[in-house]
């Protein structure tokens, strides 16, 4: 036994990754892409790239049944993985479903948390091919493995951004951490009341974002026929801040953010005033927001701000220039891997 135990808290969901994965070979040749980014890439034949991912929800963790639908759940669960094979610029094709179920819950339950998985497996084209069921101790336990494949040599990984390469991302950024605010918000007003009806209005995109989102496959495609290979990718579950670091460390380069390019949406704006939180820390370090955030050379500026619905927020610099904000006065802010921590010790850290 060590003399000394470190607290898994200190090093983080990917610092512990680092330390587990610290030498690990790979010993098969079809295996080209193993731990590091949002799917391994494996190669069993010549035309195509297989993607495999997966991802865990446990109970209390990642989701609260207080406010959270069992049909919402199951939805969001498959969603989440599907989101890491478009990140990887491939195509999902099926998912394997294990869960991890106590006594508290029925027959009936889960067949409404199946009935969003269901769902979202038809609207994206995926099949549900196997699984696995056990009880547990604590809550409900989701765990989704996503089988996807991507033209050979087209999967795009995070550690192919080059200086001068411009920083792009879809969507807008922080709806789903508000939406977050907004549920917990109602569910502590609700405390102690039998038939309390929450207020959401002129906030429903941002419980949408929170409990119903989506993997943007459309951006895939738009890459594609607009004929755009990105550089490097990533999907946004961290937070800006978090993502964009991971690409410049994997890819050995700086970065430079604009505050003002950051995409948000009025209902985000107008949460956070309402809050008194700081809407640009909710956009960089609020994570769930499953767009993508990618980077593209700079010869393709004209083509990539020609797309609806993607925004150039930045571009790539040299490792020694670091990674940083710069505001909206010019001053530039080093930018701190601030999301949202799984296996911090105190669950309600400051975002």
């Amino acid at each position: 036994m060590p003399q000394s135990q470190t607290e898994i808290s200190t090093l983080g969901e990917f610092g512990l990754i680092d330390r587990l994965t610290e030498g690990l070979e790979i010993s098969n040749s079809a295996t080209a892409v193993g731990i590091g980014d949002d799917a391994a890439v494996l190669k069993y034949s010549e035309g195509s790239e297989v993607l495999v991912t997966t991802d865990m929800l446990l109970e209390n963790v990642h989701f609260d049944l207080t406010y959270v639908p069992l049909k919402h759940l199951g939805y969001k669960a498959v969603v989440v993985n599907l989101s890491d094979i478009y990140a990887m610029n491939g195509t999902p094709r099926q998912i394997t479903v294990s869960l991890g179920i106590s006594q508290r819950f029925t027959v009936e339950h889960i067949q409404e948390l199946y009935a969003g998985m269901r769902i979202a497996c038809q609207e994206y084209g995926v099949d549900i091919v196997g699984g696995d069921t056990c009880a547990s101790h604590q809550g409900l336990v989701i765990s989704i493995t996503a089988i996807g494949e991507a033209p050979a040599g087209k999967a795009v990984r995070r550690n192919g951004a080059k200086d001068t390469d411009l920083v792009c991302v879809s969507g807008d950024l922080g709806a789903a951490y508000m939406g977050l605010q907004l549920l917990e918000r109602e569910k502590v007003a609700s405390k102690g009341m039998k038939d309390f009806v929450p207020d959401f209005a002129g906030k429903e995109y941002l419980v949408e974002r929170q409990l119903k989102p989506e993997a943007r496959r459309d951006i895939v495609r738009l890459l594609a026929q607009n004929g755009i290979l990105p550089t490097s990718m990533i999907d946004v579950s961290d937070g800006l801040s978090s993502e964009i670091m991971h690409i410049c460390k994997q890819s050995g380069t700086g970065c430079r953010i604009y505050e003002d390019r950051i995409p948000i949406d009025y209902q985000t704006a107008v949460m956070a005033e309402e809050l008194n939180m700081n809407l640009v820390t909710a956009a960089l370090n609020g994570g769930e927001d499953y767009e993508l955030l990618f980077t593209v050379p700079l010869t393709d500026h004209d083509k990539v701000n020609a797309i609806e619905g993607i925004k150039v927020i930045g571009y790539i610099t040299k490792p020694e220039l670091g990674c940083a904000l710069v505001t909206r006065d010019g001053a530039e802010i080093p930018l701190k891997a601030q999301g949202w921590n799984p296996l911090a010790a105190d669950k309600a850290q400051e975002q």
